[in-house]
């Protein structure tokens, strides 16, 4: 069983998590799944997909196949990019 472990994150982090739960839940997959399919534990791919950690960039490359979604858009932070006047 999944549990949401939003509490705590900031909205950056969430922002980032969101996305990939997002993703993994289009394509149908579990996160055991997507563990598997990146030969990693469950903990592991837990972490990642909670902002805990940041992963290898392996791991990104392979969720990138996998969920068929560019790993900048899945890695994207919220509020990280400028407003476009403030660029300006």
């Amino acid at each position: 069983m999944e549990e949401d472990r939003s509490k705590g994150k900031g909205g950056r982090e969430q922002g980032m998590r969101e996305k990939l739960q997002a993703a993994r839940k289009a394509k149908g997959l579990t996160q055991q799944a997507v563990a598997d399919a990146l030969g990693i534990t469950l903990r592991h791919y837990q972490k990642i997909e909670y902002a805990e950690i940041g992963g290898s960039f392996e791991i990104w490359d392979a969720l990138e196949d996998l969920l068929l979604v560019h790993q900048r858009t899945l890695r994207e932070l919220s509020n990280n990019r400028p407003d476009q006047e403030e660029s300006r």
